[in-house]
């Protein structure tokens, strides 16, 4: 098994099956090293420039569904494609990167690969991507409905008083919205906390 094949074997495991070739195929060619890294709270991917000899580094978490993940590995795609044209000179996220995003996105906006609520919703996110995919509470929501984990909510779902757990072990009482952030105060220390609404729990019963 040559080494593209092995990309593809692992890929397959990841993204829809009609869209390994073509990432398989951009691993070589743009030359990155792909690593697939545990649940990260603040962010669903990862892009490193090269630095100090070391090549393109591209990590994406490991739970996410397999469309979730090809669109996160896209977004990084893109930043890996802008910066070998414009390296550091123009903003991470600015038009520049929304361009190459939307190039590279449009290979995969089809029937074969995606599902058709997952295709509009991701023409409309795309007609104007921002920093983050998760940050579009529509195309997040559509995602969510293809996750394994159905145990979890989004926590503005939840009414006011609810009780929920984030990562696990940390339990919460849902408050009131304060514009974009909803404040929660933790169980066992009474401290509030800012989380943003769309933050993925599970609700805790009484």
């Amino acid at each position: 098994m040559n080494q593209l094949e092995r990309n593809q074997s692992i890929l397959s495991k990841y993204i829809p099956e009609k869209a390994v070739k073509t990432i398989a195929e951009w691993i070589y060619v743009y030359d990155f090293k792909l690593k697939v890294k545990k649940s990260r709270a603040t962010k669903l991917g990862d892009y490193r420039a090269p630095h100090s000899g070391k090549n393109h580094e591209i990590t994406i978490n490991h739970d996410l569904n397999k469309y979730a993940f090809l669109i996160t590995l896209v977004h990084e795609i893109a930043h890996l494609t802008n910066w070998n044209k414009n390296k550091d000179k123009v903003k991470p996220h600015g038009d520049e990167w929304k361009l190459h995003y939307k190039l590279l996105m449009s290979r995969f906006l089809v029937p074969e690969i995606f599902p058709e609520d997952i295709i509009y919703s991701l023409r409309k996110y795309m007609s104007n991507p921002a920093a983050a995919s998760c940050s579009d509470i529509n195309l997040l929501r559509v995602l969510k409905k293809y996750d394994a984990n159905a145990d979890t909510v989004l926590l503005e779902d939840l009414p006011v008083g609810a009780r929920f757990s984030y990562n696990e072990n940390r339990h919460f009482i849902k408050g009131e919205q304060n514009r974009k952030r909803i404040k929660c105060m933790e169980v066992y220390s009474n401290r509030m906390y800012l989380f943003n609404p769309i933050v993925e729990v599970k609700e805790l019963k009484e």
